[in-house]
């Protein structure tokens, strides 16, 4: 039987009320400090337990407070009953919103995890955080008496006509979760495409890949079309890799020399260039006579796809300083043409000193 409202009653409510929201208060300060303490240790986890509990502990503790009010007050059985479910779901909407976070964020720790890889697959994030807000939102229909049986009915005969329109979209989401599963690319590998594109892999989402290229443009790639390719990784199965340079000296010049201050060389790039690999034996392997030259190829290895541009540079700055010093000479390309005057044949030694443009061979009346 339902009494009259009187001021204890509120008096009573008010302290509920008061006590839960100075306990969510202390609770949110508390772990405010727990969270800076978190801060310093090396493991992640604790970070993202104490974001957790930063959001569901006060909000547990102001709610508990709010239903202990209602509970103090004269209410009838279906008001109680209103307001228990309403305090009751707000509770699941918290909890559900805190648990997508901390397992996203668990998420993003483990594609992370790589050493020296900045990007991450919010493919997988993105996924987790949806399926925890689903649960969340079936929990909170079973709590109001809703039954979720007839509404997973219609999602299934619906998810055939939706799957039937989004045909290229789920093609391109399965795809994603196929090259994440496969491990053929991570985010942070350097990938070349048989297209011509390249650069390192960004992120990997649900629809597309996204590629920055050296020049800090983004390439965007669509998932199904990144599986269909041909592609080089070069960060698999390792990162380091070694990359060839030819180079050509003149048929007066001592091999053995030759290969004696290349040798140098590479010692001395190798040890004070970043990026470089000191360990990595220096290759070097003459090939060819060719027209003007003896040819030949260096093999130097490099720790990772781009530092091979800045090892380039060094190295043939130094060779070529080298080369000078010790009388080496690179020589350069040489062509013999005919000068016709008349019916006499006038031969013609010409090399890169001949401008631009001009005709191999003229013929003089």
């Amino acid at each position: 039987m339902k009494r009259d409202l009187t001021m204890d009653d509120l008096v009573i409510a008010g302290i509920a009320v008061a006590a839960g929201l100075l306990a969510a208060f202390l609770l949110r300060m508390l772990l405010r400090w727990l969270g800076k303490h978190a801060d310093r240790t090396r493991w992640s986890g604790d970070d993202l337990i104490v974001d957790v509990l930063r959001t569901v502990v006060p909000w547990a503790a102001f709610l508990g407070g709010a239903a202990s009010a209602g509970a103090a007050l004269p209410l009838t059985k279906t008001v109680q009953h209103n307001v228990n479910q309403i305090l009751t779901v707000l509770l699941i909407f918290v909890v559900t919103l805190a648990a997508a976070r901390g397992i996203a964020g668990v998420m993003r720790t483990v594609t992370q995890s790589r050493p020296g890889v900045a990007g991450s697959a919010t493919i997988f994030v993105n996924i987790t955080r949806i399926l925890v807000l689903a649960i969340g939102f079936l929990v909170v229909l079973q709590t109001l008496g809703i039954s979720i049986a007839p509404l997973l009915t219609a999602l299934g005969v619906g998810g055939l006509a939706v799957a039937l329109a989004l045909q290229d979209t789920l093609a391109n989401l399965f795809a994603g979760i196929h090259i994440l599963a496969s491990k053929t690319v991570q985010p942070g590998d350097y990938i070349r495409l048989s297209s011509g594109e390249e650069g390192y892999v960004e992120d990997i989402n649900w629809r597309q890949t996204t590629v920055r290229n050296l020049s800090n443009n983004l390439v965007v790639i669509p998932n199904g079309e990144l599986a269909k390719t041909n592609m080089t990784n070069f960060m698999r199965p390792e990162q380091e890799l070694t990359i060839l340079l030819q180079v050509g000296v003149a048929y007066d010049s001592d091999l053995e020399q030759v290969e004696r201050v290349t040798n140098e060389v590479i010692a001395e790039v190798m040890t004070e260039v970043e990026g470089a690999l000191p360990d990595h034996e220096p290759i070097i392997r003459f090939h060819t006579f060719g027209d003007s030259r003896i040819g030949f190829t260096v093999i130097l290895g490099v720790g990772e796809f781009s530092d091979q541009y800045r090892i380039k540079h060094e190295f043939i700055k130094r060779l070529h300083k080298r080369y000078r010093q010790e009388g080496i000479r690179i020589p350069a390309p040489a062509r013999t043409v005919a000068l016709q005057q008349g019916s006499v044949a006038i031969p013609q030694q010409r090399g890169p000193e001949n401008e631009p443009g001009e005709a191999p061979s003229a013929r003089l009346d």
